[in-house]
C-alpha cells in the first residue's frame, strides 16, 4: 500500500510541477489535437498500471481531489496531491481525437473507450464539473467473461437457448449488466452459428467470431443513435441483435417488434427490480398505446434478469444477486392484463421455473457465506421478508 500512495503522489507531484495552476473563471477553449491519439502519457500509463494491479473497477479524476480508485466498490482516495484543472486537461485532452474534442465542447460530456498498450482497455466518461473537466474511468477486461467467471446461474445459458425473443438484464449503474450481456453473446458465439449484431455507446468488449459472425456498431462512430441503429440492423439478416440500452420509446418499440419477429433480443434498463422495469417500459409511452405495448412485451418477452454487486464476505471482490423473472404463461397472462402487482408474487413462488425475488437471492448467498447478513440487509428490497427468511435457516 505504501509503494502505491508513494507512486500516486509522485504523479500528481510531477504534474503540478510542469503545468501552471488553473486560472480562475469559466474554463478556456479545449486545445485542437491530431485526429490520431498521441503516443502513451507515463503518468496516464502508471496509474492505469496501479489501478490494474489492485484489481479496480473505476478510476475517477477529479479537479481537488487526488487519484481515486474503486475497488470492490469502495472509493479508495490516495494520499497525493489534489489534481489542478490544468493537470486534468492535460492527462484527458490528448485520449481524444478532434472531432471527439469538438463533441466535448458541444455537449460538455462524451463516452468513448481507448487502449494503452499492454494495460488493456479502457471505457471512459469525461464531463465538466463546477467549470473544470473531471472523468470516470473504467477498466475492461481483458477476456470476454463467462457465466461462471461472473458467478451466475447456469439458467441464464439456458434462456439464451431460445431462438427468439426479449431478454431484460437491469440494474443500477456499476451493476454488472454490461459484463452480463456479453458473457451470454460470448455462450451463443460459442455454442451456435448465428449473426449477431450488437448495437453499444460505446463498444466495450470486442467480440471475435467462434462459431457465429458478430458485428459490432457503436453509437457516433457507426450510426447516429441506438433507435436508427435497430431500425437499419433487422434490414441486416440478423439472428441476435444486442442493444446496448434502451433510452427511448422508438428504441423500445424496435425492440419488441425485432423480439416479436423471430429474432433473439437482449438489452438493458436501469431499474432495480423487475415491478420497476415493467414501469418504467410502460411509462415510456403515452396512455393510448400502453395496452398495445403490453400486448407485445407479454408475448416478446423471455426474462428480466434485475441484478446487482454486493461485498463479499471476508475477502475482496463482489457477487451477483439476482432477481430473475421468467415470461411463463401465468407472468405473460399478467403482463397483458396489467395485473403487475401480482408479478412478485409469481416469483417467489416460481422456484421450479428457476424464479427468485432479490431478497431471496440475497438470502442464499448468506446461506452459502458468501456474503454477511449485514451486507444482505443493507442490500434488500424487503427488509422484513429478508429477516425472516434468514431467521429460519438459523
Amino acid at each position: 500500500m505504501a509503494d502505491y500512495e508513494s507512486d500516486l503522489s509522485r504523479i500528481v507531484y510531477e504534474l503540478n510541477r510542469s503545468v501552471p495552476a488553473a486560472k480562475a473563471g469559466s474554463p478556456p477553449k479545449l486545445d485542437v489535437i491530431s485526429e490520431k491519439r498521441p503516443s502513451s502519457d507515463p503518468y496516464l500509463d502508471t496509474f492505469l498500471a496501479q489501478a490494474t494491479e489492485r484489481n479496480a473497477s473505476d478510476i475517477l479524476l477529479i479537479a481537488g481531489a487526488g487519484i481515486t480508485l474503486r475497488v470492490s466498490g469502495v472509493l479508495t482516495p490516495s494520499t497525493g496531491k489534489a489534481l489542478s484543472a490544468d493537470d486534468l486537461r492535460r492527462l484527458l485532452l490528448p485520449l481524444l481525437t478532434a472531432e471527439q474534442v469538438k463533441e466535448l465542447e458541444s455537449r460538455r460530456v462524451i463516452d468513448f473507450c481507448f487502449a494503452r498498450g499492454t494495460l488493456g482497455r479502457f471505457r471512459a466518461n469525461i464531463h465538466y464539473q463546477r467549470g473544470t473537466l473531471a472523468a470516470s474511468i473504467r477498466l475492461l477486461p481483458a477476456q470476454i467473461p463467462t457465466l461462471e467467471s461472473l458467478n451466475l446461474p447456469p439458467i441464464l445459458g439456458r434462456l439464451v437457448e431460445r431462438r427468439q425473443g426479449l431478454i431484460l438484464v437491469t440494474g443500477p449503474t456499476g451493476s454488472g449488466k454490461t459484463s452480463t450481456m456479453a458473457a451470454l453473446v460470448h455462450l451463443i458465439n460459442t455454442r451456435r452459428r448465428e449473426h449477431i449484431i450488437t448495437i453499444e455507446d460505446p463498444v466495450e468488449y470486442q467480440h471475435v467470431n467462434r462459431n457465429s459472425i458478430i458485428e459490432q456498431i457503436e453509437v457516433g462512430a457507426d450510426t447516429p443513435g441506438f433507435s436508427h441503429a435497430v431500425r437499419a440492423v433487422l434490414r441486416q439478416s440478423p439472428d441476435v441483435i444486442l442493444i446496448g440500452e434502451m433510452r427511448d420509446a422508438e428504441t423500445m418499440a424496435a425492440a419488441l417488434t425485432a423480439a416479436e419477429t423471430g429474432h433473439m433480443v437482449l438489452s438493458s434498463l436501469h431499474t432495480n427490480d423487475t415491478a420497476q422495469t415493467m414501469s418504467r417500459l410502460l411509462d415510456t409511452f403515452p396512455a393510448s398505446n400502453q395496452t398495445q405495448i403490453r400486448q407485445q412485451l407479454s408475448l416478446a418477452l423471455l426474462a428480466v434478469i434485475a441484478q446487482q454487486l454486493v461485498p463479499a464476505a471476508g475477502q475482496a471482490g463482489r457477487f451477483p444477486a439476482l432477481e430473475l423473472l421468467v415470461a411463463t404463461n401465468g407472468i405473460r397472462n399478467l403482463i397483458r392484463t396489467a395485473q403487475d402487482h401480482q408479478i412478485r408474487s409469481q416469483i417467489s413462488t416460481g422456484s421450479a421455473d428457476g424464479m427468485n425475488t432479490m431478497d431471496q437471492s440475497l438470502a442464499e448467498l448468506v446461506r452459502n457465506r458468501r456474503i454477511l447478513r449485514e451486507t444482505a440487509m443493507a442490500h434488500c428490497h424487503h427488509p422484513e421478508e429478508l429477516r425472516s427468511m434468514l431467521n429460519r435457516n438459523q
